[in-house]
């Protein structure tokens, strides 16, 4: 695929992380909802693992460390929802994790990045962050959407060393799903057995939106973390908080005011010049 074509992809992954987590932020119950999504995961990745290529042994590491680090990502992530509105706690989450990344990626793996998709990083990382500023932003809302950045900037490091070891972007992200899927419903059953069919009855459905929402969203993630350079692609994923912003505005009746449209010019602005330096 050419690297247009890759970028594009991940957009699609940006709009797609934006709606499942809108459906995740609205939920009744989010841990059912987060349960419901993984599900939705292991039922596809069980379905598609016999027609896809096996992983190559040197990404297994990656792959069950990544699995890890999603565990801690799914619980902050409830947690941070619990205590802060989306508008403060997604951009902050998501903004902290393309500069993390590219610092990981520099150091660990020797990627290095032009001044120009250095700029277009930060531009992006910048107005991200820039979108959770304001009202509502309270210490512990903050704390937990910066240890949930952390957890995403962790995640999208390892997927994409994996994927990349693994040698087939369809065969790592099915283990992957079942791997996730399995832990999240052996969780359910220990600690949420008595909820389980009564959610299921009332929001299954939508949890399992959400959940083939979230599988397709990062497939297009790692189809472009095989091949081009992570810190940009993070960054450029990490654009889902314009289309976040857009939802909490028509969906959860937020404000879209002077200071998002700004915050969201950085996003552009940085856009442009990633695509202009890639």
């Amino acid at each position: 695929m050419s690297a247009a074509l890759l970028y594009g992809l991940v957009i699609l992954s940006a709009i797609a992380h934006s709606i499942w987590n809108a459906l995740v932020k609205s939920a009744g119950d989010r841990t059912l909802t987060m349960v419901a999504i993984r599900v939705a995961g292991l039922t596809l990745g069980l379905c598609a693992l016999p027609f896809v290529d096996w992983p190559a042994p040197e990404s297994w590491k990656w792959l069950g460390l990544t699995a890890l680090i999603q565990f801690g990502y799914y619980a902050l992530l409830i947690r941070s929802y619990g205590v802060g509105d989306m508008s403060v706690v997604y951009p902050l989450a998501r903004g902290v994790a393309p500069v993390l990344t590219a610092i990981v990626a520099a150091l660990a793996i020797g990627e290095s990045l032009s001044t120009a998709q250095l700029a277009a990083v930060g531009l992006i990382s910048l107005g991200i962050m820039a979108l959770s500023f304001g009202a509502g932003a309270s210490g512990e809302a903050v704390g937990f959407a910066l240890a949930t950045g952390v957890s995403v900037a962790a995640y999208s490091f390892t997927s994409g060393v994996g994927v990349r070891a693994a040698g087939t972007v369809l065969g790592f992200q099915a283990c992957l799903e079942i791997v996730t899927g399995l832990g999240m419903v052996a969780y359910a059953l220990a600690t949420r057995r008595s909820g389980l069919l009564a959610y299921a009855r009332r929001h299954g459905p939508i949890g399992l939106l959400a959940g083939v929402i979230s599988v397709i969203g990062f497939l297009a993630f790692l189809a472009a973390a095989q091949s081009l350079l992570l810190g940009p692609v993070v960054a450029l994923r990490e654009t889902s908080v314009i289309f976040g912003a857009v939802l909490g505005t028509l969906v959860l009746k937020e404000g879209f005011g002077v200071r998002r449209i700004v915050a969201s010019g950085f996003v552009v602005g940085g856009i442009a010049l990633l695509a202009f330096a890639s």
